[in-house]
């Protein structure tokens, strides 16, 4: 009989994948219960027509409500104003000028519920006066800007939101949305996402600075790409977040492969990134200048 002999490369492969099917193929079968679950998150991701994909925070239904509260101060307040000129221009006026007067703060009324909305998020650009203070806007669902249209449908809508009051059916019915649409939205085909608000960081610099020394041994025009500085610079804006020992082991990952290009050498991988890093700026505002 022959007998076959593994190979000294796969043989103890061919063992482990043995393994892995024998577990396979005895493991119980997953349920329900167990398959995984997609996290909760407000996050949705819109596509354009171009394919061009982008990732939005949906605002929900307290920032929401928050910015409501906002623009009804707001509409409450000129009408207050609307009010209180009339009031003083029918104190010696006759019948007909103080129903006049009256009329005037009934338009003033309706001009502010259904022109109010339209108006702000047209003009700018899906926000109101609220909204843009608590960092809301409404787009469409394909990720473009609110138009006149699509602001007249959904904020015509509003009064089958508010049903029976305190707007009821609107929250239920956005309770039941995944993007926290109200009947408003789902007609004109919009949501209202909260926009991000990124803060702007200061160039990575070294502590304590480079000296001439450590200067010296670098060329003033590094053999690095634009990807490739842009890494560093992403690296060394992380620098201070992570432990000390992780920080050089992700370092250690690409020093060596630069120290050969510049033909320098390094007692420390962080320290060194930071000087190609000071070394290429300084290079660049030379050149700008």
């Amino acid at each position: 009989m022959l007998k076959s002999r593994p190979s000294s490369d796969g043989g103890a492969a061919t063992i482990q994948d043995s393994r892995r099917s024998f577990a396979r193929a005895h493991a119980p079968p997953m349920t329900k219960r167990d398959a995984p679950r997609e996290p909760l998150d407000t996050t949705t991701e819109i596509e354009t027509p171009e394919h061009v994909r982008f990732r939005y925070h949906v605002a929900g239904p307290a920032n929401r409500a928050l910015a409501y509260l906002l623009d009804l101060l707001l509409r409450g307040g000129v009408l207050m104003v609307f009010g209180l000129l009339a009031a003083l221009g029918g104190i010696n006026a006759g019948e007909a000028t103080k129903a006049a007067h009256g009329g005037v703060i009934l338009l003033a009324l309706f001009v502010l519920e259904w022109g109010y909305y339209v108006f702000f998020e047209t003009i700018w650009s899906g926000r109101t006066p609220g909204k843009r203070v608590f960092h809301l806007r409404v787009v469409t669902e394909g990720g473009h800007p609110l138009r006149f249209g699509d602001s007249l449908l959904r904020n015509l809508l509003r009064a089958a939101d508010f049903l029976p009051g305190a707007y009821a059916v609107g929250l239920l019915v956005m309770g039941r949305d995944a993007r926290f649409r109200r009947l408003g939205d789902l007609a004109a085909g919009t949501i209202v996402v909260t926009e991000a608000r990124h803060a702007v960081t200061a160039r990575s610099r070294l502590d304590p600075p480079p000296t001439a020394a450590e200067l010296r041994g670098l060329p003033q025009r590094l053999p690095l790409s634009g990807e490739e500085l842009d890494a560093i610079d992403l690296f060394l804006r992380r620098v201070g977040r992570l432990a000390p020992a992780r920080e050089e082991e992700l370092a250690e990952m690409v020093a060596p492969l630069f120290a050969r290009r510049v033909g320098g050498r390094y007692k420390s991988a962080t320290r060194f990134l930071g000087l190609l890093h000071h070394r290429a700026h300084e290079h660049r505002e030379k050149k700008s200048g």
